[in-house]
């Protein structure tokens, strides 16, 4: 479970050799979601509403870069950590 960011609370990993469609993790308190890279949408579980907007303006800007450790991840490689939320 490589972490590659965190911010406000909200950590951001990928897992090895996942399942399509791209997507990534994100972790807020007790809330766990899958989210869709390409779309931001929640494929599974839940976010609060403010951590989901969080996550959909730092991915915005990020994803180039999480497609690519989408792919590192999925070939059993390191993703490479992304820039957190400022």
């Amino acid at each position: 479970m490589p972490i590659v960011s965190s911010f406000y609370g909200i950590i951001i990993y990928f897992f090895f050799d996942d399942h399509n469609p791209p997507h990534f993790h994100a972790k807020y308190n007790e809330h766990e979601a899958l989210i869709d890279i390409k779309s931001f949408g929640i494929i599974k579980g839940s976010l609060p509403a403010k951590a989901h907007g969080l996550i959909i303006e730092w991915a915005s800007k990020h994803k180039l870069e999480l497609l690519k450790d989408w792919e590192l991840a999925k070939a059993n490689k390191q993703p490479e950590k992304i820039e957190p939320l400022k």
